[in-house]
């Protein structure tokens, strides 16, 4: 079975094909449902991340998070904003798998997988208001994108529980 190396990461075959799916899922996901706020635009892509951490494991579930993600930051006309969503993406599905997930990946209840989509969502919109202040050298810049981004998150919230029940019902 072929390996993927890179790093301290070892994929199989299958699991590198699962992650590139995954990663397009969370593109899709990113780029095509947007709506324009402050600095950038609030989408459905960090639902399908955490769609993807609970159903295809951490691992696989950060790298499809980061590379979709950025690759719709780049392909969707903010190439700025790649490295900082890498960074992003990375803490705020990495927070919601320790939380939720974290005993040998099976859900820890119905409160840490809710008080894990809280906080990453809140990760991920501290994170783009800091790096808009940084990029764009204001407070006042990045903190205008605040209100969006915490409404991107709750509404990703509800999105990923539509989706996993929805998921959970298909027959697999």
């Amino acid at each position: 079975m072929a390996k993927f190396h890179a790093s301290q990461i070892s994929l199989s075959t299958r699991q590198l094909c699962i992650t590139a799916v995954m990663g397009a899922f969370v593109f899709l996901m990113t780029i095509v449902p947007r709506v324009p706020i402050p600095l950038g635009y609030a989408h459905l892509g960090d639902a399908a991340i955490f769609l993807v951490v609970l159903f295809v494991g951490r691992r696989e579930g950060i790298l499809a998070g980061c590379l979709g993600s950025a690759f719709a930051d780049l392909f969707g006309g903010f190439p700025l904003w790649v490295g900082p969503t890498l960074i992003i993406k990375y803490l705020m599905a990495d927070t919601f798998w320790y939380i939720a997930l974290k005993n040998h990946g099976e859900t820890r209840g119905e409160s840490r997988t809710a008080a894990g989509l809280v906080l990453a969502c809140f990760v991920m919109a501290v994170g783009y208001a800091l790096f808009g202040a940084l990029l764009y050298d204001s407070i006042a810049a990045g903190l205008s994108s605040a209100p969006g981004l915490l409404l991107e998150g709750a509404v990703n919230m509800v999105a990923f529980y539509i989706g996993r029940k929805a998921i959970g019902r298909a027959a697999f």
